[in-house]
């Protein structure tokens, strides 16, 4: 598999790690609502996303659920549960379809222990995740929905390197913790501005430096994270599909 098309976590090992992984997995498509991990459970499996997107959610008692994270190309669907015991309350399902590369977790929890280098780069990995979760806490309390909205937006882009992104209003209002209405509305305006345009369902950014020019702080601050984690320090390039 060549490296450049695949997980940025795998491409970021050394050729022996690499290889090793390879061979312990299977490459999986992952539709639309495909459940990755479940709250309060160890996985079966951990997976190597190389396309799609997937969300990391914090359902409460009354069934609504909130996004507290997400995980593209660049990382490892069940790092975290690697580090130790304790149950998670989230759950991770893929809110764009894909595809991974996925191992047995007890076979990834097996290198964890025995690789430095693997070791290193999922808590690399999970350091990263762990920031991204604080500012994405701190954005949904001080930062208004428009300013949420564009932020996701254009880290889901960054994530998926295509500027048409398939979500409903519905689904972006659960993610950014607001009300569908007010999607709408925001949406509309955005569209107006020449932003976006949005139809049945996917959201297409026509102007993406305008959108980064109406979000907020915290947008740069996970983009930074996104860039330079494994020390990659490169540039963000988005391809046009």
């Amino acid at each position: 598999m060549n490296r450049q098309s695949t997980n940025l976590f795998l491409a970021s090992l050394s050729p022996v790690n690499y290889q090793a992984l390879i061979l312990l997995s299977t490459s999986v498509e992952l539709p639309l609502h495909t459940v990755l991990y479940e709250e309060d459970r160890t996985p079966r499996y951990a997976y190597f996303l190389t396309s799609g997107l997937a969300s990391v959610v914090t359902p409460m008692s009354n069934g609504e659920s909130v996004e507290v994270g997400f995980i593209g190309r660049e990382g490892v669907v069940g790092g975290l549960q690697l580090l130790g015991p304790a149950p998670l309350s989230t759950r991770c399902m893929m809110q764009l379809s894909g595809s991974a590369l996925r191992i047995q977790y007890s076979e990834l929890k097996k290198v964890y222990t025995t690789s430095d280098e693997i070791r290193l780069r999922i808590l690399e990995f999970v350091q990263q995740q762990a920031i991204m979760t604080s500012q994405i806490a701190g954005c949904n309390r001080l930062h208004n929905s428009e300013q949420r909205l564009v932020r996701w937006l254009l880290a889901a882009q960054d994530r998926t390197q295509s500027d048409v992104l398939k979500f409903t209003h519905q689904y972006l209002a659960e993610m950014i913790a607001s009300q569908r209405t007010a999607i709408t509305v925001i949406a509309g305006e955005l569209q107006e501005r020449g932003l976006i345009r949005y139809s049945r369902g996917s959201v297409h950014i026509l102007n993406r430096d305008g959108l980064e020019k109406t979000a907020c702080d915290c947008y740069a601050i996970i983009k930074r994270l996104y860039v330079n984690l494994y020390g990659r320090e490169a540039p963000i390039t988005v391809l046009s599909v």
